[in-house]
């Protein structure tokens, strides 16, 4: 009997059935289908925004932080659990997050505008080279 089916949200999977046993062995095979939405869902992924964070302030909120109350009595593992929750704390309120871009909308860090006009330019002088609009030598030029 099917026990347990794991998926990361309740309205993926539905129409669990068994279908018998697999050869010889105990196990037995799973039917099941994989529901999707009629739209795909935008990414929620966040990361943190290092270059608009205040950390003057980060700084502040964990200088006032009474370390010796908060780590007396305590044991090396539950002072990193509360040095942690402290940290995490003002990295909330001193770091701002930003959403992550889709893994197609991703270039590299060298990339920038200046590039990819320039890339543009080289595309477009191909393009009129190839309709007899550009001459090779110029072509060879911006390339």
């Amino acid at each position: 009997m099917l026990d347990l089916v794991l998926t990361n949200k309740e309205v993926l999977v539905g129409n669990v059935k068994l279908k018998g046993s697999l050869g010889c062995s105990g196990h037995e095979m799973v039917e099941f289908r994989i529901l999707r939405a009629a739209k795909r869902a935008h990414s929620k992924l966040t990361a943190l925004d290092f270059r608009r964070a205040d950390f003057g302030l980060f700084r502040d909120v964990l200088g006032r932080v009474p370390w010796d109350k908060a780590f007396k009595g305590r044991e090396a593992h539950d002072n990193w659990l509360v040095f942690r929750d402290h940290v995490f704390q003002a990295q909330e309120s001193c770091i701002p997050t930003k959403r992550k871009s889709g893994e197609n909308a991703r270039r590299p860090a060298w990339m920038d505008k200046e590039l990819l006009d320039k890339l543009k330019h080289k595309k477009e002088a191909y393009r009129g080279w190839k309709q007899g609009q550009v001459a090779w030598e110029e072509y060879r030029e911006i390339v």
